[in-house]
């Protein structure tokens, strides 16, 4: 370990590649070579890196280094998501701007980035709090705005009492707020909306395309998106002019319909009460305004709800069945009422019983009936109780009543989805300001092209305490305006963007971040996307990924990308945990990344984070060995400067053994590579790193070209998990430029060849005998052979039970 000084490798190599500028991708057009994207998931300037960072940065690293290893054009590239709440809390706490608490960070983090060597190509750095990245956030919006894909609406939205915003669907979790986790609520806000609900089937679709995406992460998708197919079914309402509609992915049981339920808090429940039953359905609609929707949908909860004091009319019967109003049906589903069948669903048959309401059986499922079981049957069965649907299946029940309903002008057949528009809207100050102008006499007028970036006012502190609206509200200079069209007075809209909009695009950016005549070079990004790998964490498996799924699709109705899916491939690291246990100040088992690398150096920290197990599984701190990492490193780095012979000497007089597991070493960590098992392929440099030592130790010696081999392909692969002592070695063994593009190692098929493999035979499932057999040898060849054997026989009575042979490396014997 004396020779072994992490800290000082570190500083020089560090010094050397911002000199030499080592990672910058090439923009020269006469570069022929193929091009490849590597993408990490934006990093938030919260602080300095901490050991998650360590994890997906290091793996995404493997990556780039590889195929720059391999001769393509690397994009590697490095920026900050940089708006959002925690800037915006730490302003007010400090009495100070947002920005300052950021562009910190952001330096922090900068700087710990360079020191972890990652081969990010520092010219393409972004930050989306600066006004030349939002500008096109704003430019961006006033294009769907043109396109009807931005709106503004009043309704009911989450609002998150502590943070004083709305978040989107996807932010919440198990009804809190995913950012500071407290009780989410519903409130009634004018809001505006991207319509996602547009691209809802393309974006199932278009999964076809992501052969390179974990099962697990698209079923998460498609469950969000949550696509349907039933019918949208009119019930006339007694004292109402214009039907309700109704979605049902089972209409084949409208003939069990005995109620019907309306969302407490939808405006129908509000249009329809009777006066005799208004109060109690005012204080009704007070209790459930207070549970979130996760409450609400609980089915454990007790059912609760009130009588309108009107009646729907079954459009398949004609019979009058009361309506209700109740909790756990949702005013954003479908179109804020249901039909209960109670027979067959569970949460109306609970409702049903509670209220003493009729269930009627219209399928036959072979089970008892659920008015006397309390068990609903919602599974499928033979029509009953249901007129001319009487003996019919449900799949060929549901096509036969959409038939009826809509020869008569009662439905239609159709398909809903559970996404929902994603509300953008924020009543912070630290976003992107929405590029839109309220006129009195105009309407919504986008602000014009020309104007573009609507910056932010200079608030701070106290200023942009949370009040319910957004502090740029109280920024009267700002918000007072001209209108653009009439020239007469107007107001700015003081709600800005969702950060998520920030991140939805960025990856385009990277390939132009320099480029004003719009978010992107349309030419550069065909040049480059979509991306080729993409690395981070399952969390965003909704979030992130659908919004830029979306926007992707946008961009390209837009004509300005060729693609329709923006990450072709992508990997989800798992999380670094310690004892067992996620990190916490609370629970004190927090790691500090920059202590770590403190004491044991950066590729120690780096090669055991890749080492650990595979990329998407969870790394215990507490059961891995930096130290022994270290440890290793010094041996693989004295093993290369130990070498003697000449750069450039003939390998194929070297040692045989040697080169022989050095070209299957080769073979091996370029399929685990590609195959993305990093930590099996570093166990694989371990060991040629001890065939090497073992050849200079008690075999041919330093000077023999076999051991020169070994150590250069060493070098090059160890590139890949620890560049700092890879680059220090590929200097030792006397060659020049940087050993991240001393290009892979290719394994030489001669060298591949077993000439005979070691066949165990056991009996009784103990070793008695190992054979060397040829690798070619048949299952037949094998067990005559093993059954032949002398030291085989005298454990064996007679003909054996079974002979299990697994050529070429096993015969196990029942006797």
């Amino acid at each position: 370990m004396s020779e072994y000084d992490p800290q000082a490798l570190q500083a020089k190599w560090q010094q050397r590649w911002e000199e030499q500028d080592t990672y910058r991708a090439s923009e020269d057009l006469a570069d022929t070579r193929e091009r490849r994207y590597m993408l990490d998931m934006f990093p938030y300037p919260s602080g300095d890196l901490h050991m998650g960072h360590g994890e997906v940065f290091a793996i995404g690293d493997v990556v780039a280094r590889y195929w720059m290893q391999k001769g393509y054009n690397v994009l590697h590239p490095i920026g900050w998501d940089s708006f959002g709440l925690p800037a915006e809390n730490a302003a007010i706490k400090r009495n100070a701007h947002p920005a300052e608490w950021t562009y910190a960070n952001i330096e922090t983090q900068a700087n710990s980035f360079r020191r972890y060597g990652i081969s990010f190509d520092w010219s393409r750095r972004l930050h989306t709090s600066d006004p030349d990245y939002y500008r096109w956030n704003q430019w961006l919006f006033i294009r769907f705005f043109e396109r009807g894909l931005a709106y503004r609406k009043g309704g009911l939205v989450n609002w998150c009492p502590n943070d004083q915003t709305v978040l989107a669907n996807e932010q919440v979790v198990a009804g809190r707020c995913e950012r500071c986790g407290a009780d989410v609520i519903r409130r009634e806000l004018t809001q505006w909306y991207f319509k996602i609900t547009d691209y809802a089937q393309r974006l199932l679709d278009d999964m076809e395309q992501l052969t390179g995406w974990p099962e697990r992460l698209l079923t998460m998708q498609r469950n969000w998106i949550g696509r349907s197919e039933g019918a949208d079914v009119l019930f006339e309402i007694e004292g109402r002019d214009e039907p309700v509609q109704v979605y049902t992915t089972r209409p084949d049981t409208l003939f069990g319909a005995t109620f019907f339920v309306v969302a407490a808090d939808a405006a129908l429940a509000d249009e329809i009460v009777t006066d005799e039953q208004r109060p109690a359905f005012e204080a009704y609609r007070a209790e459930v305004a207070r549970l979130s929707d996760i409450e609400r949908l609980a089915t454990d909860k007790e059912k609760t709800g009130v009588f309108l004091g009107r009646h729907a009319i079954n459009p398949v019967n004609g019979e009058r069945i009361p309506i209700w109003a109740a909790d756990y049906v949702l005013s954003d589903y479908g179109h804020g009422a249901i039909m209960a069948v109670p027979a067959h669903d569970q949460r109306d048959l609970d409702f049903a019983r509670k209220f003493d309401l009729p269930v009627k059986v219209v399928v036959h499922t072979g089970l008892a009936d659920p008015g006397e079981t309390g068990e609903a049957t919602p599974g499928e069965g033979t029509l009953v109780n249901s007129g001319p649907l009487d003996g019919l299946t449900k799949a060929e029940g549901i096509r036969k009543i959409i038939e009826v309903l809509e020869s008569e002008g009662r439905g239609t057949g159709a398909v809903n989805y559970r996404l929902r528009d994603w509300l953008l809207s924020r009543q912070r100050f630290w976003g992107t300001p929405i590029p839109i102008i309220h006129c009195p006499d105009c309407g919504e007028v986008p602000v014009p092209d020309e104007q573009l970036p609507v910056t932010l006012p200079d608030m701070r502190g106290e200023a942009l305490a949370p009040k319910g609206v957004s502090p740029l509200a109280s920024a009267t200079e700002w918000v007072n305006v001209e209108c653009p069209k009439c020239s007469g007075p107007a107001k700015r809209d003081t709600d800005t963007m969702d950060t998520f909009v920030d991140s939805s695009w960025y990856f385009l950016r990277y390939c132009s971040p320099g480029y004003t005549e719009g978010p992107f070079d349309p030419e550069q990004v065909r040049k480059w996307g979509p991306i080729d790998q993409y690395v981070g964490g399952i969390e965003h498996a909704v979030l992130h990924l659908l919004y830029s799924r979306f926007f992707t699709k946008v961009l390209h109705d837009m004509g300005m990308v060729d693609f329709t899916e923006p990450f072709l491939r992508m990997l989800n690291q798992g999380q670094v945990i310690n004892g067992g246990k996620a990190m916490s100040k609370s629970l004190g088992n927090g790691v500090d990344l920059g202590q770590q690398i403190d004491e044991f150096g950066v590729d120690a920290v780096r090669l055991t984070m890749i080492f650990a197990g595979p990329p998407e599984d969870d790394i215990d701190w507490a059961d891995v060995s930096p130290a022994a990492s270290q440890k290793f490193l010094a041996r693989a780095l004295r093993v290369m400067s130990e070498v003697t012979s000449e750069p450039g000497v003939a390998f194929d007089g070297g040692d045989a053994e040697l080169r022989k597991v050095t070209h299957h070493t080769i073979d091996e960590v370029t399929k685990l590579v590609e195959g993305q098992r990093f930590n099996v392929a570093v166990a694989r440099m371990m060991e040629l790193t001890s065939a090497a030592r073992k050849a200079i130790d008690s075999g041919p010696g330093a000077a023999d070209p076999a051991v020169r081999e070994a150590a250069e392909a060493l070098a090059v692969m160890l590139s890949l998990v620890a560049p700092y002592t890879a680059e220090e070695g590929w200097e030792r063994l006397g060659r020049t430029g940087s050993v991240a593009f001393a290009g892979w190692p290719v394994a030489d098929p001669a060298l591949l060849v077993q000439e005979s493999v070691t066949c165990v035979v056991q009996v009784a499932g103990k070793v008695r005998d190992r054979l060397e057999v040829s690798p070619d040898i048949t299952e037949a060849e094998l067990r005559e052979l093993a059954l032949a054997s002398g030291k085989i026989t005298p454990y064996l009575q007679g003909v054996p039970r079974k002979v299990i042979v697994r050529a070429p490396k096993l015969v196990n014997i029942v006797p």
